[in-house]
């Protein structure tokens, strides 16, 4: 039974390989079970590695930083694949207001974090570990490990110790705030819920449908193509009913308008004013009342998985001279946007088409709309993109006044660059799009790796820690957690007048807590705690990493 003992005290990669999934397959185990509704999680992973590595338990340096590396890189990146859709989205006008707040929470608590640091004493890198604990945010917590190496050469087990201790509370601490402002401001639930449902829903997506009848004379005899001229915004006419011949038609360039002819319009919310004004007046028609005019017309909805679309415009494809259908919509990552003529297009977009049953055959055939080919791996874009993360992140940028040269660190540059070539890589042909499977695999495989060989290097010194006052970091933690999200939900209810379901949502995803937005969920029966969640999240996890890495190379 030696080859048992070299398996688990050995120093061979067999070694190595075989506690590292001893850890992970347990830790993933445990964290499947739910107490009060609540799981830790992944988190469990560390946990489990730093119970073993507290008994004696040891992996090969060389090998757990290689292991600790690479799956922060995978982690983080995948990330960054799965946010960067909606990234530049988040940031426009319908959620610039919660990502204001977020952004809000993200500086308060890094400001009570110095704060903290200045009454303790306690080293910065050990307050941004309890920083990272005490808001879930593991990539935070990995950026600072590395930044810390990069500047200093060495590793500090107190990032990792802090966030281990802090967490637990984190997650919980969230969950405690949005009660206690549900008990500050007297919330009805149900009142709630009916304020939420008066709200229009275009107030919770990116693109609006709405129809209109043309009763502008200067309009009248106009066709769409100098109409759309003259209105310089985005907007999408999809079908035009002809009041006078009692005929509907699939909206061409040259269609030409009259007076009383009803039309089907998508757009931005801040868009349907002006359009309203300058076409006619908005009536209530909804979309069955317009299949009901003329049954040869369907909508569906065409998933593009033809590589040779990716990263052509709307425009480029000339889908209506070609195809006799009109593209209304296109949903990318959960968002709905307009379907512009300058829209770049990506594999896995859904485009919202309308045209006779024929027509829609022949454009699934041109743009694809196969799910089995959008489930083959484009492995290429992947490395490509991880290659250029980790030369971004090796970049040395200096700065005046500051002696040490900046990096982004292997963490933040695959971040950015997923975040850019989920945006933009379709410009130059590169698909990056990943099933959402693939991508919760692959980073669940990272973030385990990395969580594993975090747990099981600091596990020998974590028990001495708490006993030599690591327990007050639990408070810290506690502070740092509640202040923030206490303050700014207090300003989104009082000022902004946010739904309550809203602002819960908003405070867990500027935290990045999803065992607080199951909660959160819990307490509602709509989508207005993941809506608002998914809106802050992109911007608030790249600023968690950012402000993570200034902490440690502005005041180490």
């Amino acid at each position: 039974m030696s080859f048992i003992n070299q398996l688990l005290t050995g120093t061979s990669i067999s070694h190595s390989i075989f506690i590292l999934a001893i850890i992970v397959a347990i830790g993933l185990a445990l964290g499947k079970i739910k107490i009060f509704g609540i799981s830790l999680g992944v988190t469990w992973v560390l946990f489990i590695g730093i119970f073993l590595g507290h008994f004696g338990f040891t992996v090969d340096e060389k090998i757990l930083n290689f292991v600790k590396d690479f799956g922060l890189i995978l982690f983080v990146y995948f990330i960054g694949l799965q946010v960067g859709p909606s990234f530049f989205a988040s940031l426009k006008k319908s959620g610039l207001k919660l990502n204001l707040l977020a952004l809000t929470i993200v500086i308060l608590g890094v400001i009570v974090t110095y704060i903290l640091h200045l009454i303790t004493g306690l080293p910065i890198s050990t307050m941004t570990g309890i920083l990272s604990g005490a808001v879930t945010n593991t990539p935070s917590m990995g950026v600072a490990q590395q930044t810390f190496i990069d500047m200093t050469g060495r590793a500090d087990p107190s990032i990792a110790l802090g966030y281990a201790v802090c967490y637990p509370l984190g997650i919980l601490g969230v969950i405690f705030v949005i009660i206690l402002l549900r008990l500050i401001f007297k919330i009805d639930l149900e009142k709630e819920k009916k304020d939420l449902e008066k709200l229009e829903k275009s107030q919770i997506s990116q693109a609006r449908v709405f129809s209109i009848q043309i009763t502008n004379p200067d309009i009248f005899g106009k066709n769409i193509f100098d109409i759309k001229k003259l209105i310089n915004k985005d907007f999408v006419i999809s079908r035009v009913y002809h009041s006078d011949i009692n005929t509907i038609e699939i909206a061409q360039p040259k269609t030409i308008l009259n007076k009383d002819d009803k039309i089907l319009v998508v757009t931005n919310l801040q868009n349907i004013d002006e359009i309203n004004y300058l076409l006619g007046k908005q009536i209530e028609m909804d979309a069955e009342q317009w299949n009901k005019l003329d049954q040869q017309l369907i909508s569906e909805q065409i998933i593009i998985s033809n590589p040779k679309i990716n990263g052509k415009t709307i425009g480029q494809l000339k889908l209506r001279s070609n195809f006799g259908v009109n593209v209304t919509r296109v949903n990318r990552a959960g968002f709905d946007l307009v379907a512009s003529p300058n829209l770049n297009l990506q594999m896995g977009d859904r485009l919202t088409v309308v045209g006779t049953e024929s027509a829609i055959i022949n454009i699934e055939k041109f743009l694809g709309n196969s799910l089995k080919q959008l489930n083959e791996p484009n492995l290429i874009a992947i490395f490509i993109g991880i290659a250029l993360g980790v030369l971004l992140g090796s970049i040395p940028l200096r700065f005046p006044g500051i002696p040490q040269p900046i990096k982004l660190g292997l963490a933040g540059g695959a971040l950015i660059v997923a975040i850019l070539l989920s945006n933009f890589g379709a410009k130059y042909h590169l698909v990056t799009y990943t099933t959402v499977s693939a991508n919760l695999m692959i980073r669940e495989i990272g973030i385990s790796m990395f969580l594993a060989s975090v747990g099981i290097s600091v596990g020998k010194d974590f028990v001495q820690t708490i006993i030599n006052g690591g327990y007050l970091w639990i408070a810290y933690g506690f502070i740092i957690t509640i202040v923030p999200i206490l303050i700014v939900g207090i300003i989104g209810r009082l000022v902004f007048k946010l739904n309550y379901f809203t602002l819960i949502g908003l405070i867990t995803g500027s935290v990045t807590n999803p065992p607080a937005l199951a909660f959160a969920n819990s307490l509602s029966d709509n989508d207005a705690p993941v809506v608002s969640y998914s809106t802050v999240y992109p911007l608030t996890m790249f600023m968690r990493v950012i402000t993570a890495q200034i902490l440690i190379l502005f005041f180490v």
